[in-house]
This record gives structure tokens, C-alpha cells and sequence, in this order.
């Protein structure tokens, strides 16, 4: 069974998850808006320009949860994916994984968000497997810290990597869709990497490399 790996933010959706769940926190008074949005756009910059510290950006959005529970954000979350994430994702995204399904590949989303946003919207995308950031909770409630390797640049690989061995899969055969200059090292790894609205080193990187370029929308 080949794999048919995607990245969620701004490939498979037409924005980026994280942002948009700031912008969420604002509206559910969890955060101050103009100090707590204009730091994490600060922070997306630098992702942007390949110079991120992932554990500085997390650190930071993932101080409004501390003390909540999973359920409690949960709750939150599902109308969130429903009402923001469903008519932003990409309807060649749609058509993709269909056109994988149907060939009896195996789905996985690899995502530099947080697992929470992920696997919600992986189940609305009608992927049930995710890698994603590992949110730590301590007495049931979520610490505000990640957990594990993050799955961030060379992270993914390394997350990846361990997946695949636990799974007895490999990635013989393996496509990665990808819009960012951040998932050059997985890219590399797969025999089909695909890239889709490519940010524009990572499209003269696939110029060179002569890989397959996507517009979706």
C-alpha cells in the first residue's frame, strides 16, 4: 500500500490553521486581541522566512490553553473547523485525496500545528491518520507544553521515520504534497514529492529539481 502524505497548512486548506485559531481565541475572549495577534503574526513571519523557532510559536499559542481540558477545547474546536477551516479547504485538495483513496492508498496528515487543530480537521477531510504537535497535559488539563519530537522541518522526517517502523510501512512508492519551504527535508525523502502553491523557494527548489507543481484552488 503506498502512502499518499499531506501537509495541512496552506495545501490542503487556503490558510493556515493556527492563525486562524488565535484569531478564534480572540473572539472567545481567551486572549487580549491586538497584543496576542500581532505577536503571533510577528511569529509567522518568521515561519515564513524559514527562521522559526517552533517551540517559541507554541509556547506562546498554546498558553491560552493551560488549565483547560481536552474536552473543553474540543468543544470549541468543532464549530471552529466547521464554521472556518470547511470553506477554506481546497476543492483540488478534495479531488487529491479522493483520486488516493480510490487507488487504496494510505492516507496521513503531517502537520507543524497542533494536534488538537489537526486531527479535527483531518476527520473533516476524512483522514483518520495525523502526525502533528504532541500537546502535553498534566492532571487532565493541558499544561501549555509540547511533548516529543516536533514535527517541524527535519522533525517531520524524524516523526515520520518512527511512525513508518511502528506501521511496517515504508516509503517506497510514497507522494508528499507541500506548499513550504520548511518541508524541504521530507520532500527529499519521497519518490513523488508534489508541490502546491509553492511559497517561492520551494518553487525554485522544484524548478530545479524538476518536481510537480500544483495550483489549487
Amino acid at each position: 500500500m503506498a502512502l499518499a502524505i499531506f501537509d495541512l497548512d496552506e495545501t490542503l486548506i487556503h490558510g493556515d490553521c493556527a492563525s486562524l485559531w488565535a484569531e478564534r481565541m480572540v473572539d472567545l475572549q481567551w486572549v487580549d486581541r491586538d497584543s496576542f495577534l500581532a505577536r503571533e503574526q510577528e511569529l509567522m513571519t518568521l515561519y515564513s522566512q524559514g527562521k522559526l523557532a517552533m517551540e517559541d510559536y507554541m509556547a506562546f499559542t498554546l498558553s491560552p490553553l493551560v488549565g483547560r481540558t481536552p474536552e473543553e477545547v474540543a468543544f470549541v474546536v468543532e464549530p471552529f473547523v466547521e464554521d472556518v477551516i470547511e470553506p477554506i479547504i481546497y476543492s483540488d485538495a478534495m479531488r487529491c485525496l479522493a483520486s488516493h483513496r480510490a487507488a487504496g492508498d494510505r492516507l496521513l496528515i503531517i502537520s507543524a500545528s497542533a494536534h488538537f487543530l489537526v486531527s479535527a480537521i483531518g476527520e473533516r477531510l476524512g483522514v483518520e491518520e495525523v502526525l502533528a504537535i504532541d500537546c502535553e497535559l498534566q492532571h487532565g488539563c493541558y499544561s501549555g507544553r509540547t511533548q516529543g519530537v516536533l514535527t517541524y522541518r527535519e522533525g517531520k522526517v524524524t516523526r515520520l521515520a518512527a511512525w513508518l517502523q511502528a506501521e511496517g510501512e515504508s516509503l517506497d512508492d510514497a507522494h508528499f504534497y507541500s506548499d513550504s519551504r520548511n518541508d524541504l527535508p521530507l520532500l527529499e525523502k519521497v519518490p513523488h514529492p508534489h508541490v502546491v502553491n509553492p511559497d517561492p523557494t520551494l518553487l525554485t527548489e522544484a524548478e530545479r529539481q524538476g518536481w510537480d507543481i500544483l495550483a489549487w484552488r
